[in-house]
């Protein structure tokens, strides 16, 4: 699969990337356009924990538009090594061949992309303190509900709970498709 061609440069370079590493789960568009729009408010220091092949970082590095960096890890070699090739002539990226928390130190950050395919990653009280006061925090891959509490696949979603009602953030579900969902949390 290539890249449709609306796509910015740096997104469609990632898209090619990600293909040639065989890598085929990635920041779907709709999420990617909102990343650049957040990034595009934001200063300091970006993070993104799981970088994949890149593609997240990419639609990251297209908002950007100060001189904030951009730090993300992936703890799959082969996968870090391609998202490195992306950004290599960028110095405001730097891909970590790592586990997340080895950026912990890093922040705190102005705005946090993870995803929550690993709840063990992502709960509230991991990353609270990694974002700065009015610092964004979006977490993708969610299924919309309409429910409360919320509900996936017969149970409480409990992180999606968690994040919603954790009295640091201020929390919002968006729906950016039929069938997906993003929650986007600002530190108070």
């Amino acid at each position: 699969m290539s890249a449709p061609p609306e796509l910015p440069d740096i997104v469609r370079r990632a898209f090619d990337v990600s293909r040639r590493a065989g890598y085929v789960s990635f920041c779907r568009n709709e999420t990617g356009r909102l990343l650049a729009t957040l990034a595009a408010t934001r200063s300091g220091v970006l993070a993104e924990f799981g970088t994949g092949a890149g593609v997240g970082t990419a639609w990251l590095r297209s908002g950007v538009q100060t001189d904030a960096r951009i730090l993300t890890a992936e703890l799959n070699p082969r996968l870090a090594q391609a998202a490195a090739e992306i950004f290599e002539d960028d110095d405001s990226v730097e891909v970590f061949e790592a586990d997340w928390s080895t950026l912990s130190s890093k922040g705190p950050f102005s705005l946090l992309f993870l995803d929550s395919g690993e709840p063990q990653s992502v709960r509230v009280d991991a990353i609270a303190d990694l974002v700065e006061p009015g610092g964004i925090v979006v977490l993708d891959d969610f299924t919309p509900c309409e429910s409360w509490p919320p509900i996936y696949l017969g149970r409480v979603d409990t992180l999606r709970e968690e994040w919603l009602t954790d009295e640091r953030f201020t929390a919002v579900e968006v729906m950016i498709s039929h069938d997906a969902s993003v929650l986007i949390a600002t530190r108070r």
